[in-house]
């Protein structure tokens, strides 16, 4: 893994703020308009007003939603809203979560990471990253000089080593904590004790990291660092040769990746008949029944499938379902069409659909409307509001096949991964200068 390091990060002081369960967010790119507006109201110092400033009618090049941002941010600076941590740290970070009735708690820690280009050293992709979200996020950078949120890295540790050194650091520590909007604990611990700093990054040095969210702003924080070299101000150890990362070890049972499921629209009018005529032969189907209220138990299906791979679609047309399996024909159909990429990432669920269903057997290449969720019940809850013409349930991607798509460069299609839940923005902040 690249170097990382601890710093003096910046804290809310909770003697001006209040609760800290007040002031936290979602990163930038899971808060809606509607969330933004509560989280505005929540707090006047929500780090929302940093993270994604709300644009205002009468912005201009010198009032806008960065400048805002930035400005917020020296204030607070200034007025002790937030302090600058006494030494250099870095921070376990515990959240405690419920899915499907069952209490979770993912272990991980935050500290800096030294950037470095994808496919120069041993920080690894998995999906595109679009130029409008760089230059979003370039623009706050370059205003606030600060991150706000983490970059999540996942990285491997069988033995859970780095856990146990962080549970050793912390055991008799009160946490600094917090819950946010869907009833997440988050729990975080600045540990400044050198030995233990150490310890955590011998631990690391050797590892390849892997990056689970935030590709956006990890590109632009290399964009960012080589604005501030050509600039002539850059040094080895200037700030902007970092980015504030949160890691969280592959192995870690709190680790949850959420399906993807995809809702389309302006595809034409699809029956169960139409997909049996493209699917059948590359898949083996089943009809389960007819009416949406059946999602939860066909998904439940899907998931005991012995095939390669399953999908479940549902047809509004004719108020039907079909369950499609993956059968030897169809996998060596995918290994036609899909000539130009790896075997690891002909065998993924995601891509199977992308590749092989959607464009080759349904010829469906070009979708502008795509609705994704990830539980079947916001499914259900979405197709009762609008109208769509299809409805795919897709199995998630494991943390297996992200290792080994992203170890051969590979990269999966847009909205394959969901890691629940996301780490909060604020707990703990970045300086850049």
């Amino acid at each position: 893994m690249p170097e990382i390091q601890a710093f003096r990060g910046i804290r809310y002081n909770l003697g001006h703020v209040g609760a800290l369960s007040d002031v936290i967010s979602p990163p930038y790119d899971v808060i809606t308009p509607e969330l933004q507006d509560a989280l505005y109201r929540k707090h006047p110092c929500n780090v929302v007003r940093l993270e994604l400033n709300r644009p205002e009618p009468a912005d201009d090049e010198a009032n806008n939603a960065y400048i805002r941002a930035g400005r917020f941010f020296k204030t607070w600076l200034a007025q002790g809203v937030l302090m600058v941590e006494a030494a250099p740290a870095i921070y376990a970070y515990y959240q405690e979560f419920e899915v499907e009735g069952q209490r979770l708690v993912r272990r991980g820690f935050m500290a800096r990471l030294r950037l470095e280009r994808f496919g120069e050293g041993k920080v690894f992709p998995h999906e595109h990253t679009f130029r409008g979200p760089k230059i979003d996020r370039l623009m706050l950078m370059a205003v606030a000089k600060a991150n706000f949120s983490q970059v999540f890295l996942l990285y491997p540790d069988p033995q859970g080593e780095v856990a146990q050194v962080l549970d050793g650091a912390v055991a008799e520590v009160t946490p600094i904590q917090a819950e946010d909007h869907l009833g997440v604990i988050h729990r975080m611990w600045p540990i400044t004790d050198p030995a233990v700093i150490r310890q955590v990054a011998s631990l690391m040095a050797p590892k390849p990291a892997f990056i689970a969210d935030g590709h956006h702003r990890y590109e632009t924080a290399c964009e960012y660092r080589d604005q501030v070299r050509d600039s002539g101000l850059w040094r080895m150890d200037h700030p902007a040769n970092f980015v504030l990362a949160y890691f969280v070890a592959m192995e870690d049972p709190g680790l949850i990746i959420f399906p993807t499921h995809r809702l389309l629209q302006g595809v034409g009018r699809w029956t169960a008949e139409l997909l049996r005529q493209r699917l059948e032969g590359p898949f083996r189907l089943r009809y389960p029944g007819q009416g949406l209220e059946l999602a939860s138990d066909v998904w439940e299906d899907v998931g005991t499938a012995a095939a390669p791979a399953a999908f479940a679609f549902y047809t509004p047309a004719d108020d039907c379902w079909t369950i499609a399996e993956l059968t030897s024909d169809g996998l060596a159909l995918m290994d036609q069409v899909a000539q130009d990429h790896h075997e690891p990432w002909r065998r993924v669920g995601v891509c199977i659909f992308h590749r092989l269903i959607l464009e080759h057997l349904l010829e469906l290449k070009q979708i502008d409307r795509i609705r994704y969720v990830h539980a079947v019940s916001e499914v259900v809850e979405t197709c009762q509001k609008d109208a769509f013409d299809l409805i795919a349930l897709v199995p998630p991607v494991s943390v297996q096949q992200l290792r080994e798509v992203s170890l051969m460069g590979e990269r999966f299609p847009q909205k394959s991964t969901y890691f629940y839940p996301k780490p909060a923005a604020g707990l703990v902040i970045n300086p850049l200068e």
